[in-house]
């Protein structure tokens, strides 16, 4: 979900391009945005960050496609899915850029800001997220709600 969409319930063509960039992080990983819970990864796009930023994004390729991936173009995938994921809908690319940095064979791409989301669990108690436990919410109010007749 986009950032704006989520934190202040604003919805544009850009946060279209962010859920698309997270699903195609999630392709090419093979795992799932939620699948980081456990780990000291708040999400996919901060482990994608990491690994971008350290210049090691290819490990991000899952291991069962890598035979069959252009290096190049999985690198591409990623950089485009970079760019999709950037907090703010201004730093995001067009619907129309978007197909256009894909389909080329030689397009020079921006590079991409660092996510706010990127910090790790450092704080957070990952026994919470482990398999086998629940996460729910008690706080033990009630909602009452009057209707007139």
């Amino acid at each position: 979900m986009a950032p704006e969409y989520a934190m202040e319930g604003l919805f544009s063509v850009k946060s279209d391009v962010y859920s698309f960039g997270v699903l195609l992080l999630e392709i090419i990983c093979g795992r799932r945005n939620t699948s980081f819970r456990s780990t000291e990864y708040l999400t996919l796009i901060s482990y994608a960050w990491k690994l971008w930023n350290e210049g090691r994004a290819i490990e991000l390729l899952d291991p069962y496609i890598s035979d069959s991936s252009p290096e190049n173009e999985v690198l591409k995938c990623i950089h485009v899915a970079m760019l999709c994921v950037q907090d703010s809908p201004a730093y995001r690319p067009t619907l129309q850029s978007l197909v256009l940095m894909l389909e080329s064979e030689s397009t020079s791409l921006p590079q991409p800001r660092q996510p706010t989301y990127t910090s790790t669990r450092a704080s957070i108690d990952t026994d919470l997220f482990t398999e086998g436990h629940d996460i729910v919410s008690s706080n033990d109010i009630t909602v009452t709600m009057l209707d007139g007749r």
